[in-house]
């Protein structure tokens, strides 16, 4: 990525990284749309419910995933083969400890997360089996996404997506199998999805273990190296916690939805499905631009980092204001895949009112903060989004939607928390010294 065509690298690297995360996100919805149409709105709104609180688990091990890859970025860029080696074990090593870790949390914790989020008695039960065992698989999703960070940092984003092509055909095939067949209900749901993501960790591990490259895994080399850990603790937490907060910022607005019955939860939690096709290629523009610009500034090009930062806003508004366009034209068609239920459509419609027209404000933020990200410096972003997508949140949920008992003011709460986000991560990009980080080298 150090040298030739900006654009032609950041779309041929993020292009398989966006149809990855919308093949993730495809199987996702699938999930709810079989369950809607084949189990009902209560088992629908049990699958939506408890995607907040799946977040929850898996975000502090998605940041670390995200120092991993700078650090790899960063010595790719070095050709520094020693600190690519110990940087990937290293990482592995992380994310199997964590992942084993948010396994037993969730299997354990379900039922108080969920009574905590004042989930409706009539969808509690079939919640709490979703949401265990979707746990039992967590580590699958963890070490999967650990070993795709290490893919993309070397610029081999095209194989993630295979893994994910793979899996999605067999999370559909499952899912038909589990839930229409068998008749499993959301439990169906759960190990459909276990095994896809299951099969994508095996694939992708044993691409890395056979791979002929500087990046490839030994087995016995897992492990963690004291220095390293730490060079990834110190980027990769700051995000860890980031992610963990606004999931948590997300989990209480939930709880807020919760409160108005199954049929907005039904309607919220399938929107969210398709909310993914939107917000996880932003994400995926920002891994892009992280990597770039990791491999860049740690061969000191900081030009090809300035221009990559402004291509990639530009990809991410181009992306997100046509999506958001086709979303509200097909806003009907869209809510009626899920379910044939009138209120549970009204409530996912309403949604897209407050979500669709905003998006560009997401890639605004996202764009600049993984540049930022690339850099090494990650704290800042970690604060804007903090403020924004957090405190915000959680002061208003406390303090002003009491006023407003409506659900229309707990939806205008993400694109209000986006616009301060987007803004501050603006400002600070133009003011901020982030270019002053010291390399890890």
């Amino acid at each position: 990525m150090t040298e030739g065509n900006i654009v032609k690298i950041l779309l041929l690297f993020s292009v398989p990284l966006i149809l990855g995360n919308l093949l993730q996100q495809m199987y996702n919805t699938v999930d709810s749309i079989i369950v809607g149409n084949y189990v009902g709105s209560n088992a629908l709104a049990a699958v939506g419910s408890s995607t907040s609180l799946i977040n929850l688990l898996i975000s502090f091990c998605q940041g670390a995933s995200v120092g991993a890859g700078v650090i790899v970025s960063q010595y790719i860029g070095a050709k520094n083969r020693e600190g690519i080696q110990k940087a990937v074990h290293t990482s592995l090593a992380i994310s199997i400890v964590l992942g084993i870790t948010m396994s037993i949390a969730g299997i354990l914790f379900t039922p108080q997360l969920l009574q905590w989020m004042r989930t409706p008695s009539d969808v509690m039960g079939e919640s709490v089996v979703y949401l265990r065992v979707f746990s039992l698989g967590i580590l699958f999703n963890v070490v999967y996404n650990m070993a795709a960070g290490i893919l993309n940092a070397v610029g081999n984003s095209k194989r993630s997506l295979l893994y994910l092509g793979v899996a999605s055909t067999v999370n559909i095939f499952l899912d038909l199998l589990f839930i229409k067949t068998f008749r499993m209900g959301v439990m169906g749901a759960a190990v459909a999805t276990n095994i896809s993501q299951m099969v994508s960790c095996i694939l992708a591990l044993y691409f890395l273990i056979r791979v002929d490259d500087v990046y490839s895994v030994c087995i016995e080399k897992i492990k963690i190296h004291k220095d390293m850990a730490l060079k990834i603790i110190k980027v990769g937490l700051p995000t860890a916690i980031q992610n963990t907060v606004i999931s948590f910022s997300n989990v209480l607005i939930q709880s807020s939805i919760n409160i108005f019955g199954s049929k907005a939860m039904a309607g919220f939690g399938a929107y969210l499905k398709i909310d993914g096709f939107n917000i996880l290629p932003v994400m995926s523009i920002s891994m892009a631009i992280t990597t770039f610009t990791g491999q860049n500034y740690g061969a000191g090009k900081i030009d090809r980092v300035k221009k990559g930062s402004t291509i990639t806003l530009i990809i991410g508004l181009i992306y997100t204001i046509v999506t958001g366009v086709l979303l509200l034209t097909f806003s009907h068609q869209i809510m009626s895949l899920f379910t044939k239920d009138a209120l549970v459509i009204q409530a996912g419609m309403e949604a897209m009112k407050f979500f669709c027209p905003f998006y560009f404000l997401l890639s605004i933020m996202h764009s600049f903060a993984g540049t930022v990200r690339g850099t090494g410096k990650t704290i800042p972003p970690m604060i804007v989004l903090l403020v924004s997508l957090c405190l915000f949140r959680v002061l208003c949920i406390q303090f002003v939607l009491p006023y407003f008992n409506t659900i229309d003011a707990v939806y205008a709460l993400y694109p209000i928390s986006w616009l301060i986000g987007a803004v501050l991560m603006v400002l600070y990009t133009w003011k901020g010294k982030w270019l002053n980080t010291d390399r890890v080298m």
